[in-house]
């Protein structure tokens, strides 16, 4: 029995009434002439045939009523039914036409539309969509226009409230702003008119299901074996590290390998805005901000979180982001046992990268002096490690440095390691290499103690690592 007979029926076989639920019949999807142009190219009549179809199928089926149903089921039963409509059409299809119609529909119903093959590409990490008519993905670091494309605003916003509705959230021209993730952790922003000009706005930075280890890192050479070995033995005796970087430059990919240190018998409580880490280790406990309802009312940001972290009893706390006053409590943890914490900033230099807590303090609203601030910061935080996204689109590790104290008012910094740029190759790639600065760290005491031993030249300036 077909899509249109048994979603049709008064009761289903467990004698369910289901009546009500489904409005579609026969006659909702009965072929319906589409006026095609002979000037009209093939892509044109495909898309006018799929929009035919889709109104008659996809707008008539209420879906949330539909529990009854497995989803394999009707994925089978949506395409035997636009199949049957296809048959009646008087314009010729080819197979392959008529399984592509098929496929897009089914993406409508159970996906999002004409990003649901972008999604499903590994090697887009980026999709942005500018509008119903302009789609770009980012792959390997550069950005390449699709062919994707909406059929108009209202599909594309269609699309959009799929994907914020599913984690509770809403737009509308009161909310004209969301952020929101998928199932699979990809993070999700959309801004639409009036803010919006031309048309609604949607960002998607996908979410890796098979997260980047240590080794992928060293083999696309973001880090190199040596650094490894020292990030684990920096992870292992419990040094509190800042990951600094501009937007894309793998922040939260290194803090995903570096979490990854951490040893099995900690327990590990995690604060992010949009819960993206992958920790493998078992105890792991793992905090998401909420925002504010329509009311405005029930806002948890990551300062409460972080405040509440403290009384959950945790060897590690890992901050996805800081972002505003909880850089404070954070401190304060790193300050009063809570060793070993990790997270990330918005920075573009690891000098940046402290001004940046400063500031953030600040945001607290507690009247502290300037000296006070530093002096907790210089106290807190050991390393601060520098990334980039290079003009070729890598992700490196430009920097790695130790915070050593204060001298006077300015907390004092010394780098260990540096990358080198030689040039770039005839196609574009950037050359260079991650050296030693000849600075032997004050941590390497610390790491002894832990049990960790480094090469005796890793940090020798003749060194290339």
């Amino acid at each position: 029995m077909g899509l249109i007979d048994r979603l049709t029926r008064n009761s289903d076989p467990k004698g369910v009434d289901v009546s009500n639920e489904v409005a579609i019949t026969e006659e909702s999807v009965s072929p319906k002439a589409v006026k095609t142009d002979r000037d009209l190219d093939g892509e044109r009549v495909i898309q006018l045939l799929k929009t035919e179809v889709h109104n008659q199928l996809f707008e008539q089926l209420d879906l949330s009523r539909l529990s009854k149903v497995s989803e394999e089921q009707m994925r089978r039963d949506i395409a035997n039914a636009v199949r049957h409509t296809l048959d009646a059409e008087s314009h010729p299809l080819t197979t392959e036409e008529r399984e592509r119609i098929v496929r897009e529909i089914q993406d409508e119903v159970f996906g999002f539309g004409p990003l649901e093959p972008l999604l499903q590409d590994p090697t887009v990490s980026d999709i942005l969509v500018n509008g119903p008519y302009s789609i770009f993905v980012e792959r390997r670091g550069r950005l390449e226009s699709t062919a994707a494309r909406f059929q108009n605003s209202e599909h594309l916003m269609r699309i959009i409230e799929k994907i914020v509705s599913a984690v509770g959230r809403r737009v509308d021209e009161m909310n004209p702003m969301v952020d929101a993730r998928l199932a699979d952790g990809s993070r999700v922003n959309a801004i639409i008119p009036p803010l919006a000009l031309d048309g609604p706005i949607l960002s998607i930075r996908r979410f890796a299901v098979d997260p980047l280890s240590a080794q992928d890192l060293v083999e696309i050479g973001t880090l190199t074996q040596p650094l490894v070995e020292l990030l684990d033995a920096i992870v292992g005796s419990r040094l509190n590290v800042l990951i600094s970087g501009g937007t894309g430059s793998g922040k939260t990919t290194l803090l995903n390998v570096v979490s990854g240190f951490i040893p099995e018998n900690e327990r590990i409580v995690t604060i992010e805005d949009s819960a993206e880490l992958q920790l493998k280790q078992d105890h792991v406990v793992r905090l998401e901000t909420r925002p504010e309802s329509i009311e405005g009312k029930g806002k948890i940001g990551q300062r409460e979180l972080v405040i509440n972290s403290l009384r959950m009893r945790p060897d590690r706390i890992i901050i996805g982001e800081v972002r505003g006053g909880e850089a404070f409590d954070m401190l304060q943890a790193m300050n009063t046992g809570h060793d070993g914490s990790l997270t990330t900033v918005h920075a573009n230099s690891p000098r940046d990268a402290l001004t940046r807590v400063e500031n953030m303090v600040a945001m607290a609203g507690l009247d502290i002096p300037q000296r006070a601030i530093r002096q907790q910061i210089a106290s807190a935080i050991d390393v601060v490690i520098q990334l980039s996204r290079l003009s070729d689109g890598s992700r490196r590790l430009l920097s790695l440095q130790e915070v050593s104290g204060m001298e006077g008012e300015i907390v004092t910094m010394q780098e260990i390691f540096t990358f080198r740029r030689d040039g770039v190759n005839s196609d574009g790639k950037v050359i260079g290499s991650i050296h030693a600065t000849g600075i032997r760290p004050r941590f390497v005491d610390k790491l002894k103690i832990y049990g960790f031993k480094l090469s005796s030249d890793l940090f020798e300036p003749a060194v290339e690592l």
